[in-house]
């Protein structure tokens, strides 16, 4: 009897943790029996800081830490690409940085956190058209800037994930689907991300397609679900700050039965693909929101995110894709018998 493919179960820790410190983070997630997680905010004693603001100091405390608390990063949960894409007053507080500028100190920082928490993978985002224009008038500009994002990760042995997100230029699976085809490169990769496509009106039917808009260029999952509690329409636009109903992987609208046992069948050609790069398998990212989300980040705390985590492995078992919790064997191996 063939044996199910497996999957490697992480989450962005700051999620689970109340006052975002390291302790908190990789207590939550050594208990729940995670060994991976995505680093994004963090309290390593000068107060909550993105990780693209850490200093070498406060690197070095966290690593110090993860290794007492025998965990890995698998990705850096920047923010790199969640700006303005031209300088234009559109009524939003996006940031505008010019694009060299960008490229030359925040996705080069990026990269240099990547070796420092010693990850192949950095998570990013398609850049944020002007309001009220067609994202797809804005496809060669986020091509050309994307294109070069992924060369300086490349160069650099680094993966450059980008996020399904909802009013930036990508937007849409489609639309991602259309950005990685035409910057062609293997240094970038697609993340699904199904909460993201529900929070924009669409079924699970329509999510789906979305999903299978994006196989080819699949790089990772991130798990979160959405459930509207009224009938909604689409929209092209999210007020992402009033987002309330996110809920754990089995109880939403995005369909995560469907597109897991979708997904199962990609699994075996992902892996080797990954590990070719150095990635240790094929990641699913807890990032469930349960206890709200926002436009750079969500909570869940450690309750929550236990909650979510059963849920996800609910439907994996159910679907048939194996996943890894720590077990007896692993409690022993880190302390030495």
């Amino acid at each position: 009897m063939a044996s199910n493919p497996s999957v490697i179960l992480s989450g962005f820790a700051d999620e689970a943790a109340n006052q975002k410190t390291p302790v908190q983070q990789f207590s939550a997630f050594a208990a729940l029996g995670l060994q991976y997680y995505t680093i994004r905010f963090i309290d390593a004693g000068n107060g909550v800081k993105n990780v693209m603001n850490l200093t070498k100091t406060e690197i070095n405390t966290i690593r110090h830490l993860e290794n007492e608390y025998c965990l890995n990063v698998s990705s850096i949960g920047s923010p790199i690409g969640k700006l303005k894409l031209l300088d234009v007053d559109d009524g939003t507080h996006n940031k505008y940085i010019p694009f060299k500028k960008y490229l030359d100190k925040d996705v080069k920082k990026a990269c240099d956190l990547a070796h420092a928490f010693e990850t192949k993978l950095i998570r990013g985002f398609s850049f944020y058209h002007p309001r009220e224009t067609n994202p797809t008038e804005h496809l060669p500009q986020v091509v050309d800037q994307l294109g070069q994002v992924a060369e300086l990760c490349h160069r650099s042995d680094l993966i450059f994930g980008l996020e399904l997100e909802a009013n930036l230029v990508g937007q849409s699976g489609e639309l991602l689907a259309e950005i990685h085809r035409q910057v062609n490169h293997p240094a970038l990769v697609l993340i699904f991300d199904g909460a993201n496509v529900v929070t924009l009106g669409y079924s699970a039917d329509e999510v789906f397609q979305q999903y299978r808009a994006m196989k080819p260029g699949m790089g990772w999952l991130h798990i979160k679900d959405y459930r509207h509690p009224h009938p909604v329409k689409k929209t092209d636009h999210v007020d992402e700050e009033a987002l309330k109903h996110f809920v754990p992987a089995d109880m939403g609208h995005t369909g995560h039965e469907a597109i897991l046992r979708d997904f199962r069948t990609l699994i075996p050609k992902l892996e080797r693909k990954l590990k070719k790069r150095g990635v240790p398998g094929v990641f699913l990212d807890l990032e469930p929101h349960v206890k709200g989300g926002g436009q750079f980040g969500g909570f869940s705390g450690p309750d929550g995110l236990g909650v979510a985590l059963r849920g996800l492995c609910r439907t994996l078992d159910y679907v048939g894709i194996d996943y890894h919790l720590r077990d007896f064997d692993d409690v022993k191996a880190a302390r030495g018998f």
